[in-house]
Order: structure tokens, then C-alpha cells, then sequence
């Protein structure tokens, strides 16, 4: 899963966007079209800038359709229906990782003191 909070820019376009996960750039545009609560802002001339609750929601619909094994449509019912179980649950996992990084972290002060 991307942490949407370790992004440095403010904005990406689709091809940036869609190396992140692993998928082409017309399932970026196909997947805001199928979901209406995905929806990038656009420049002045006309190209999608994602912002990290945009990569935070592609990575949700990543999640439910790649990993899970979801239909569009089976996802969309999933997030509408568990909206808050999912934001709860990004939260922790991102909690998580925190956590190990500062585990991990220690470990090698630790082992370089030995």
C-alpha cells in the first residue's frame, strides 16, 4: 500500500500515479470514471493532478479490485458500505508501519552499539 503521507509533491499526474501501483495509465482514468468519489482536480490544460486523498482512494480501490479480487461494481458497494471501516483501517495500518520504522531503527542503533 502507498502511505500517501511520505508523497513529497503536492500534485502527480496520471503516469505518475499509475507507476506507483503497477497499472497503466488508462485504468487510472478508467477507474475515475466508474467511481464518483474519485476525482482528481484538473489544470488549466486539462491534465488530472491527484492529490494524496486521491492516491489514498485509488490505493483503497487497488486494494478491493487487484488484491482482493473485487468487481468494480462489488467495490464500489464495499467502500460506500464500509467508508468509515476503511478510513479507520488505513489509519492503523499506517500507524503500523510507523511504528516498524522506528522498530527497525532501533534495532540498528542496537546492533551497531554491540
Amino acid at each position: 500500500m502507498i502511505d500517501a503521507e511520505k508523497l513529497t509533491k503536492h500534485y502527480y499526474t496520471t503516469t505518475e500515479v499509475a507507476e506507483m501501483f503497477d497499472v497503466s495509465s488508462s485504468l487510472i482514468r478508467y477507474w475515475e470514471n466508474e467511481f464518483s468519489f474519485l476525482r482528481p482536480g484538473k489544470n488549466t490544460k486539462g491534465e488530472r493532478r491527484f492529490n494524496k486523498k486521491n492516491i489514498n482512494q485509488i490505493g483503497l480501490i487497488y486494494h478491493l479490485v487487484k488484491e482482493k479480487g473485487f468487481t468494480l461494481d462489488g467495490a464500489a458497494k464495499e467502500i460506500s458500505s464500509r467508508k468509515v471501516y476503511y478510513k479507520e483501517r488505513n489509519e492503523v495500518l499506517k500507524k503500523m508501519k510507523r511504528i516498524k520504522e522506528e522498530l527497525n531503527l532501533l534495532k540498528e542503533k542496537i546492533t551497531t552499539v554491540e
